[in-house]
């Protein structure tokens, strides 16, 4: 399983965004600032149109689809942990976001 920042680097790879190594931040359109789809609704939601990703909220699990319909990125979500060992967050809205990212970290690991 790969780390935050692995997963980020990777899904700006996948975006066609510059990962500045230094400073650890994420530099789009020339401009650096605190890109995290990880956190942020709206980095996250831009990051999966322009991935063409199909995202999938469920009453257990989020996931989410590239262009293959592979589902690269799933993660459950409920009261309690259902199947240990699996991604698991219980906020329904931070599962989306990291499944979306994961889904993206997929693409980017691909890439050449």
């Amino acid at each position: 399983m790969s780390t935050d920042r692995e997963l980020l680097e990777l899904a700006a790879k996948a975006a066609g965004y510059d990962y500045a190594k230094h400073g650890g931040y994420i530099v789009v359109d020339g401009i650096p600032g605190n890109w995290n789809p990880l956190v942020d609704d709206g980095d996250a939601l831009r990051l999966a149109v322009d991935l063409r990703l199909q995202v999938e909220c469920m009453a257990f699990q989020s996931a989410a689809r590239n262009f293959k319909n592979d589902c690269a990125g799933c993660v459950d979500h409920s009261a309690e942990q259902k199947y240990p060992g699996r991604d698991f967050t219980p906020d329904k809205y931070a599962a989306t976001r990291r499944a979306i990212v994961r889904a993206a970290a997929e693409i980017g690991r691909a890439a050449p």
